[in-house]
């Protein structure tokens, strides 16, 4: 303890260095250092390890003496009313630039995008109450990794945070402001810098659907490790190649499934997944598998004609209609038919072939029940381009 007998502007205060991570929100103190109180100031460095070290920061301890009635403190130590206030002072002080200087670490920790482990400390309906440094943060439910319901499918999100309390968690610092009070973790977002590297397009993850909406499933992808680190996003589109009304007739929330991610959005932290696509398109058929060539079984060729006669299968003359109002296409007909020994479908089917058109003639094959008929395009499309067309054309016939 130092002490000055002159006025209380000539009061200096003893420092010292303390140790203060997320694990323990109590200094450790260390080695004295001596420091004049206009002088004083801390600095922090941000370190982009799984833990944090403040350099240093300070306890005081004052005793004046100029000639009034003194009290002793609760160590026994005379003091004056005066110097308890000004003790008072000065510790208030010294929180309010501690509490100034772990903002300006948490923004630091928000620009750099660092990742911090935080102690959760508690919890309420929306989330967990981690701990940085001397301030008490947020983290959403919504912005926890998936892992943890994965795990423990069968709790509540409040059983899941209960059991979090007390534990380390890793996040990032997605909103600092020291104006509104307001410092928000994710969790996801960590979990997005340590994993994201390790996915890549076409690689097929084990998965466990998570939400089901309108307009798709999000998935949570299992890694090596057992854990459901990443959540993407498989779009209606891709759940199945045939028509999907409702997203909730093929996928519940909590199923298994596999997924093929299709496309990673780094900077939107977005990975869009597929299921059909874990097939082949059932559209793009070789016209050789579906209509064998003479002599070959499955297909009557004693039936098979020229267009000559060939009345269109029900429903197929509106749909060659609609075809040519499709930009790119400029004729279609009906080149031949036959008769398949068996039933295939009692409704009308189109199927593509996999071959690319040629001299800008593409096949199409219509079947119903057991008659096939052939569909010649005229068209500069491309495959793709011939498949979206077809489907708009589905789309508005009836």
């Amino acid at each position: 303890m130092l002490s000055a007998a002159t006025s209380p502007a000539a009061v200096s205060f003893l420092c010292q260095n303390e140790v203060y991570s997320s694990s323990n929100p109590f200094p450790i103190l260390t080695n004295s250092v001596k420091y004049p109180f206009s002088n004083f100031s801390k600095n922090y460095s941000l370190s982009s390890s799984s833990s944090s070290q403040r350099p240093f920061s300070c306890t005081v301890k004052v005793s004046v003496s100029d000639g009034t009635e003194t009290i002793k403190d609760e160590e026994g130590i005379n003091q004056t009313p005066k110097e308890e206030s000004a003790l008072n002072s000065i510790e208030e002080d010294i929180r309010q630039t501690r509490r100034s200087d772990d903002w300006k670490a948490a923004r630091a920790y928000k620009e750099k995008g660092s990742i911090y482990e935080g102690r959760v400390e508690g919890f309420n309906g929306g989330g967990l109450l981690v701990r940085f440094y001397t301030i008490l943060g947020f983290l959403p439910y919504p912005l926890l990794s998936p892992s943890h319901a994965c795990e423990e499918p069968r709790k509540s999100m409040q059983e899941i945070a209960k059991d979090l309390v007390g534990s380390l968690i890793s996040v990032k610092v997605t909103q600092a402001s020291e104006e509104d009070r307001k410092l928000i973790f994710s969790e996801k977002e960590a979990m997005w810098s340590k994993y994201s590297g390790k996915i890549k397009v076409g690689q097929i993850f084990d998965a466990r659907v998570g939400s089901v909406e309108d307009y798709g499933a999000f998935v949570h992808l299992l890694f090596p490790d057992g854990y459901y680190h990443i959540t993407g996003l498989v779009h209606v589109s891709e759940v199945s190649w045939d028509l999907v009304q409702d997203v909730r007739d093929i996928l519940n929330e909590g199923e298994k499934i596999r997924a093929k991610v299709i496309q990673i959005d780094r900077e939107r932290l977005r990975v869009t997944l597929s299921i059909k696509q874990l097939e082949d398109d059932p559209l793009l058929e070789t016209l050789d598998k579906v209509i064998p060539q003479e002599g070959q079984s499955g297909f009557d060729s004693s039936t098979a004609s020229d267009d000559v006669n060939i009345e269109p299968l029900p429903g197929l003359a509106s749909i060659c209609e609609e075809l040519l109002k499709e930009d790119g296409i400029t004729d279609v007909k009906i080149s031949r038919q036959g008769f398949e020994k068996r039933v295939v479908s009692p409704d009308l089917q189109l199927w593509l072939s996999n071959a690319p058109a040629v001299d800008n003639q593409f096949t199409l094959l219509a079947r119903a029940g057991r008659q096939v008929q052939e569909v010649h395009l005229e068209t500069t499309l491309d495959l793709e381009g011939i498949k979206k067309a077809l489907q708009r054309v589905l789309e508005r016939v009836p």
